[in-house]
């Protein structure tokens, strides 16, 4: 495992992302609709559910917000989105991933390719990209909020099966296998640990830096995508300031 620190990106945009949260409340609405509808309401028993629900949880939506959304897939709502990866390059050759839930393809692939193209960046073909990614586990504990020492978290974890331990001055960022994740995670709330964040992700192999000159355009480019009604997700290869 690279360097790279997913916690620093994480950081770095969760002030944009307040001011998006309607949407973001939107978008997960629509997640948690589609994993009840295929695999039932109850969490407990929908471990794919289970994870939109603490994904739902940790960007603050309402308990009534996450209700709605189950009833209306309990409900026999006849709504229906599909998911969609699209690959390419951003400014500077920096490889791209987005992960869409849509009702209509033909819309999101051209809103896609917009802010791909109007911001110097490039689509892919399936497969141009997904290659330098790995689906991973992803989870933080805060170090404030967390009394164990490092040598007591990697012991843990590794006891658990997880893959990685990186250490800052806040936080511990644990990796694991995408199969192992929900064991890790169930593992650590066993033990007494309390955790910032949990979830399943696309980790980069390897980093690229993003030119200075080509940075304004990034930014536009990811914002544009993040913004975007459809797009669940965008998970990047650029290197932040600590991967440089």
């Amino acid at each position: 495992m690279s360097g790279h620190s997913k916690w620093h990106n994480i950081q770095g945009r969760k002030n944009a992302q307040d001011s998006k949260r309607g949407k973001i409340f939107q978008k997960l609405s629509r997640e948690l609709f589609m994993a009840a509808k295929s695999g039932g309401a109850d969490p407990d028993s929908n471990a794919a559910l289970r994870l939109i629900v603490d994904k739902a949880r940790a960007a603050n939506m309402p308990k009534d917000n996450i209700k709605r959304a189950l009833d209306k897939a309990e409900g026999g709502s006849e709504e229906h989105y599909d998911e969609v990866t699209y690959e390419g390059y951003a400014p500077g050759g920096v490889a791209v991933l987005v992960e869409a839930l849509t009702d209509n393809k033909n819309r999101t692939a051209s809103s896609v390719r917009v802010a791909f193209t109007r911001n110097g960046g490039s689509m892919g073909s399936s497969g141009s990209v997904a290659y330098m990614f790995d689906r991973k586990g992803y989870i933080v504990l805060d170090r404030t909020k967390n009394t164990q020492d490092e040598d007591q978290v990697l012991l843990d974890i590794m006891d658990l099966g997880a893959d990685d331990l990186q250490t800052s001055d806040d936080v511990y960022e644990i990796y694991t296998d995408a199969k192992e994740f929900a064991a890790v995670r169930d593992g650590l709330i066993e033990k007494g640990y309390e955790l910032a964040n949990s979830e399943l992700t696309m980790i980069p192999q390897n980093t690229t830096p993003v030119p200075e000159d080509k940075q304004e355009q990034f930014e536009h480019m990811i914002d544009q995508l993040e913004d975007d009604d459809d797009v669940s997700e965008v998970y990047t290869a650029a290197a932040d300031d600590d991967d440089e």
